[in-house]
């Protein structure tokens, strides 16, 4: 039997030859090769400006007054800094040495001022002053003592007391020493015995005796001021 054939082949194949492209992909057959003369010239990518008119209706155009970026101007002066400068180290005083310390037996050395060994605190402006807190507590002391003197004699003058002078207390103590000796040469000279009654009366109250000018002479010594009764 005949192979079955469709009537549409060669409409299938008239549509698939016409759709085709040969060098899709290797590419066209041929290309068009440039021409020498349109080499790539240097700044030719640059953008170009139009050409200055040289005359503006009918007037000369004349030119830019500000100066260019690299213009550079020219100050001539009439003073010889050579000499000036040669007179100043002439006339100059010279230098004086850097002081140096050496701590290794090779020479080492380095500044001596920022090493720490110059006493630079001497030279401060208050160095052996009071600081201010301390001179500023001082006073308060010194007022709230004022203060406390001054409420202690009114109160003593309202009870009818006086502050006993300095001379008159010295020699109240010069004569309770003077007493305190006399009552210890004779303690001192007391039996070592004390078999009676009176004898053991006598020292006893030779004791107390002398413990209690011990009493005001440490008491007049300890405190300078002392009050008494009017």
């Amino acid at each position: 039997p005949l192979r079955y054939i469709s009537k549409y082949r060669p409409f299938v194949k008239h549509e698939a030859e016409k759709n085709k492209s040969k060098w899709k992909t290797m590419g066209p057959a041929k290309v068009a090769v440039p021409s020498p003369n349109d080499f790539l010239q240097k700044h030719s990518k640059e953008p170009k400006l139009a050409p200055r008119k040289k005359e503006q209706d009918g007037k000369k155009v004349l030119p830019l007054s500000v100066p260019l970026r690299t213009y550079r101007p020219v100050i001539r002066t009439k003073k010889d800094f050579i000499n000036k400068n040669a007179v100043a180290v002439i006339k100059g005083a010279p230098k004086e040495p850097r002081p140096f310390c050496v701590d290794t037996r090779q020479g080492d050395k380095y500044p001596l001022e920022p090493s720490g060994l110059v006493p630079k605190y001497i030279k401060k402006k208050n160095y052996g002053v009071l600081p201010k807190y301390v001179t500023r507590r001082n006073e308060e002391m010194k007022r709230e003592k004022e203060e406390y003197e001054a409420r202690v004699l009114e109160e003593l003058k309202k009870k009818a007391m006086k502050s006993l002078p300095d001379e008159e207390r010295t020699n109240v103590l010069k004569a309770l020493k003077k007493n305190w000796e006399e009552l210890n040469h004779a303690f001192q000279g007391l039996p070592v015995l004390t078999d009676t009654r009176y004898k053991q009366m006598h020292k006893e109250e030779l004791e107390l005796k002398l413990k209690q000018l011990e009493h005001d002479i440490e008491a007049l010594e300890r405190h300078k001021g002392v009050y008494i009764a009017n």
